[in-house]
């Protein structure tokens, strides 16, 4: 008989049998899940391991290329010690840096010189024990300060610091992790912790830290508002194929305006200067002053020391009469009791800040600190003007990273102390330029050069038919020059390929500040009367750039009309190129159910050797003053060359949950959708995820993969379509540079359309790779950097990075190669416009102001729903 020993970890449903390499489901052994008794925990998750590189690719032409990464050369050998720092009376984090100097200043003797590192919040890390057992309490006194520091709470007082041993971190473990002998163990992470904690020792001495990166004021720049954009340098410590690099980059953030808060207000309720305040401010400013710097922190500038407060509110009224009771009971109003305690008033008439319960602080009397985030929603200028700044062309950002690294000084005798040497040449690593794909219409065929093409003399692979349909100008354009706009589109349409037999669709006039919800029904019903058919398309003119009246629009649209609406803003009337006109009927053949390009079948074998379906997943979220729920949406492939996408979008449970909370159920709709429309079920799917940071792939990997086989396995108990699983990610920092011109577009400096990196920069042994797809337009281009977590497909390097390269040219919106794969940048889109279809109770049309009722997602109309109306 014989006998298999299997070591199996409680909390798994799944065996690994001695000398075998495959792995049995528990569910299988004599048909019954083994209970406590037979270690194993009923109900217990299977634990699904991230995916290893395969073998690396091949296809493309290699080179090579700089980037912005530095090889740590030396890393400490001997173990690090973690201790956890307590400092009571809790200290603003602004502090924390400065009480940790001023312990270190006073103790270092004590603790026998030994070098510490802080990170800025809880751990200081030393290069061996101190001279202490498990904890230690040292007492410190925080000096006071000159009366415009940030560095002082309240007078000189004394603080205790607790130092608890928490761990000792070995070093030699990161080691084997780098080369593949290791897994990722805490003792791994911690490691990378410590060594991110050193290199920004030094850095958040001398500048502004925020996260990962730090910042000067030199050279900072005014947004519109009270917003600043401070420019910096952001660099993170990342374990890579054998060694531990460090990734520097450029960055730039909105800063707060510092000083007094009385001039912040004249600037943000835009005024010429304070005597403007004299009247007073109505309640509509007060909401916009509350909105714009609740949580900011202010000093009080009316006493000898320094105090701290944030702003919570402003109070309904001015400072003459808000009252409370004084400290011998007697009520009091706040400009009274200033003139009597401290000096008169000179702005009485302005409210005060509430700082907490019974305090006001007059407006005049408090400044707003230095060195504080813009924490605000950046608005559309705001947007457009740090982008602007971070512009900056490949040869002038590898120019300033280098001067950045001269800078941050990684010889600093803090690396020194510690034993780790950096150097400070930007890595080249190896490179492939991937072939570009044929883009394929209906009767001709191109292979782009440089990411872009156009539409001049080529035919939609299927063109639309557009026969009901009007048009809807929110403002007083001259009839004249719409009716031109319309001849106009209609030529192009009809020249791309599309059919559109009504070509005199009726025209309407509405109010931008009228009834959105009315005035589309109008035009929905002169659409059917003068086509005799059903509406499939309103065309909206739009006065403006306003988001208000668009999301409006897009929400009646989608969700009460059930009607395919594109916006174009006025301004196109009379300056449309030939390229927009172009563009605008790639959307409106789209969203009709066009097709407007495809891919040949050799070109998409993973679609085209079985039936696969492709799904883009992302979630966004509010903004820190927004009190919406964050959206998740799914958008699929409908047809089998991936031409058509559905989307299903759903609000999530929680605010800022990044695991999409209703995911088996909007898979379920996707594979519904694609049997009705192929009459096949998907074989295989092919999932990219978008927004996911690494510290949550774990939880993604586990949680939304047993969604996707749940809602699998509600349709039919047996159906079991294999699983790719790909984390899609842009907010990075890696960055390339070509070294050879003949590698680089002669316009923009920038790496070819389809270079590729998976070696050296990556992963040390999971499969991920950086590609940059897209063909750049201004500054440097950003790669997107590829993780593959769960692959049941057993793709090849090649084969993934090839699809998904080619992907990018399925694009449905443009004629260029975009920078990340299509569904997930329809699933970007989807976001978007499932924040125009929250409301809540108290919705009115003509309402600004911020929710107060419960909120909810408006269901978009079932003849959208299986349509790319979200495009």
């Amino acid at each position: 008989m014989d006998v298999n020993i299997c070591v199996l970890h409680s909390d798994y449903k799944v065996l690994t049998i001695d000398n075998r390499s495959e792995e049995c489901c528990v569910d299988l052994i004599v048909g019954h899940t083994l209970t406590d008794e037979n270690f194993v925990r009923e109900g217990a998750q299977q634990e699904y391991l991230v995916n290893k590189r395969p073998s690396l690719g091949t296809q493309g032409r290699k080179i090579h290329v700089n980037t912005n990464f530095f090889e740590i050369t030396s890393l400490p050998k001997a173990n690090i010690y973690r201790y956890d720092l307590t400092i009571t009376p809790d200290v603003p984090l602004l502090l924390t840096r400065k009480v940790f100097q001023i312990f270190e200043d006073s103790y270092s003797k004590k603790l026998k010189n030994t070098p510490l590192v802080f990170d800025g919040h809880k751990n200081i890390f030393s290069c061996k024990p101190l001279p202490f057992k498990d904890s230690a309490t040292f007492d410190i006194t925080l000096p006071e300060v000159d009366s415009r520091s940030i560095l002082t709470k309240r007078e000189s007082r004394t603080l205790k610091i607790r130092l608890n041993k928490v761990d000792e971190i070995n070093m030699d473990e990161l080691q084997r992790f780098l080369v593949g002998k290791a897994k990722r163990t805490p003792n791994v992470l911690n490691a990378i912790t410590f060594v991110n904690a050193l290199i920004k020792h030094q850095t958040s001495v001398n500048y502004v830290p925020s996260g990962r990166s730090f910042y000067t004021r030199n050279g900072r720049i005014n947004l519109t508002g009270i917003a600043e954009a401070w420019q910096g340098y952001y660099q993170s410590a990342r374990p890579t194929p054998g060694k531990m690099m460090i990734n520097v980059d450029l960055t730039a953030t909105a800063f707060c305006e510092s000083g007094p808060l009385i001039n912040i207000v004249v600037k943000l309720l835009e005024k010429r200067n304070t005597n403007d305040l004299r009247g007073g401010i109505n309640e509509r400013e007060r909401n916009k002053l509350e909105k714009e710097l609740k949580n900011y922190i202010i000093r009080v500038i009316h006493r000898k020391t320094n105090q701290f407060y944030r702003i919570l509110k402003f109070t309904s009224l001015s400072a003459q009469q808000t009252k409370f009771y004084d400290a011998d009971g007697d009520i009091i109003d706040v400009a009274s009791y200033f003139q009597k305690s401290y000096k008169r008033l000179d702005y009485p008439y302005l409210p005060c800040v509430i700082a907490g319960e019974g305090i006001f602080l007059p407006m005049e009397v408090c400044e707003v600190i230095e060195n504080q985030r813009y924490f605000r929603k950046l608005n559309d200028r705001q947007t457009a003007e740090i982008i602007k700044l971070t512009y900056q062309s490949p040869r002038f950002r590898e120019v300033k990273i280098m001067r950045g690294v001269e800078e941050i000084d990684y010889a600093s005798e803090k690396m020194t102390q510690f034993n780790m040497i950096v150097s400070n040449e930007m890595a080249t690593v190896k490179a492939r330029i991937l072939p570009t794909p044929t883009i394929n219409y209906r009767y001709s065929s191109i292979v782009p050069e440089y990411g872009v093409w156009d539409l001049k003399d080529k035919k939609l692979a299927t063109g639309a038919i557009l026969s009901s349909w009007s048009i809807l100008v929110f403002g007083t354009d001259n009839e004249h020059s719409v009716k031109r706009f319309v001849r106009e589109l209609i030529d192009a349409c009809s020249i791309a390929g599309m059919n559109i037999p009504n070509k005199s669709p009726p025209i309407l006039h509405a109010n931008a500040q009228g009834n959105v919800e009315e005035n589309l029904k109008k035009a929905w019903l002169r659409a059917g009367n003068a086509a005799n058919s059903k509406p499939q398309l309103i065309i909206c003119v739009l006065p403006n750039t306003s988001s208000q009246l668009y999301g409006t629009i897009k929400y009646v649209g989608d969700t009460i009309v059930g009607v395919v609406t594109q916006c174009i803003q006025s301004r196109y009337l009379l300056e449309a190129s030939n390229q927009y006109y172009s563009n605008v009927c790639l959307k409106i053949n789209a969203k009709l159910g066009g097709v407007n390009s495809f891919l040949t079948l050799r070109q998409n074998p993973f679609l085209n050797e079985k039936a696969s379906i492709l799904m883009g997943a992302d979630v966004t979220h509010p903004g820190v003053s927004d009190d919406y729920y964050s959206v998740a949406a799914l958008c699929a492939s409908v047809d089998s060359g991936a031409s058509r996408y559905a989307a299903s979008i759903r609000m999530q449970h929680m605010p800022r949950i990044e695991i999409i909370s209703d995911l088996t159920n909007m898979v379920k709709d996707a594979l519904k959708v694609f049997y009705q429309t192929c009459g096949r079920k998907p074989e295989r799917i092919l999932f990219y995820r978008d927004g996911v940071s690494e510290y949550q792939f774990k939880q993604v990997l586990e949680e939304e993969i047993r969604a996707i086989k749940s809602a699998c396995h509600s349709l039919e108990q047996e159906y079991s379509p294999t699983i790719t699983f790909v984390i899609v990610q842009k907010r990075h920092h890696a960055r390339f540079f070509p070294i050879d011109k003949i590698d680089s577009d002669l316009r923009t400096g920038n790496c070819h359309p389809g270079t590729l990196i998976e070696t050296e920069v990556v992963h040390p042994v999971e499969f991920d790779f950086y590609l940059q797809s897209q063909a750049g337009l201004q500054g440097t281009c950003r790669p997107t950097h590829y993780h593959v977590l769960y692959d049941e497909n057993n793709f090849t390097s090649d084969s993934l990075q090839t699809l998904s390269y080619n992907l990018c040219y399925t694009y449905a919106r443009c004629t260029r190669a975009v920078s990340i794969v299509p569904p997930v940048y329809y699933a970007h889109l989807a976001c978007k416009r499932g924040r125009f279809h929250l409301r809540d109770d108290n919705f009115k049309e003509s309402s600004s102001s911020s929710s107060t009722g419960k909120i909810t997602l408006s269901t978009v109309e079932p003849k959208l729903q299986n349509v790319m109306y979200f495009i």
